[in-house]
């Protein structure tokens, strides 16, 4: 297996390859300190036989949002998210459990923290109102008439005889 050329930090989006009209915000990529964060080794949960009940495998990684080096604007979207992961103190618990190696869990951790910060870091775009289209509102009209056709029928019958 040959080794490419080594892998570049995120790079900006090439404006020649965006769609004409289309604006989109690039923020710089956010670096979490690994000193704000704080690493502790419990035990896994499930079956993994005698070895898991001996073995503190699982990583639990504590971050304080408050008092994080984030930007604010960064922070306030974070203790805004309705995320069952961060607690009321403002507090990120993530638990990582997926290897049987405690840095390979403390890796995923990392990466997993990192993912939701960048989730948030993304600035959405406003939304463009549009309109229906003309078929749509010609299905929309026709389907009406039918359903009020088969209720039509529904009623009473008079006999004229």
């Amino acid at each position: 297996m040959t080794a490419g050329p080594p892998l570049q930090a995120a790079q900006a989006p090439d404006p020649s390859r965006q769609a004409p009209g289309r604006r989109t915000k690039t923020l710089p990529t956010l670096v979490l300190r690994e000193d704000e964060m704080v690493f502790s080794a419990i035990r896994a949960q499930g079956a993994g036989g005698q070895n898991v009940n001996k073995v503190s495998s699982a990583m639990h990684l504590r971050f304080s949002i408050r008092a994080s080096s984030l930007p604010e604007e960064i922070k306030a979207r974070l203790l805004a998210l309705n995320d069952q992961r961060i607690n009321a103190d403002g507090v990120v618990v993530i638990k990582a459990q997926t290897s049987r190696s405690r840095e390979q869990n403390k890796a995923e951790a990392m990466a997993r923290l990192q993912d939701l910060v960048d989730s948030v870091a993304k600035v959405p775009e406003p939304r463009r109102p549009t309109r229906p289209t003309r078929s749509s509102q010609r299905k929309r009209l026709q389907a009406k008439t039918t359903r009020a056709g088969v209720k039509r029928l529904r009623g009473r019958v008079c006999a004229s005889d």
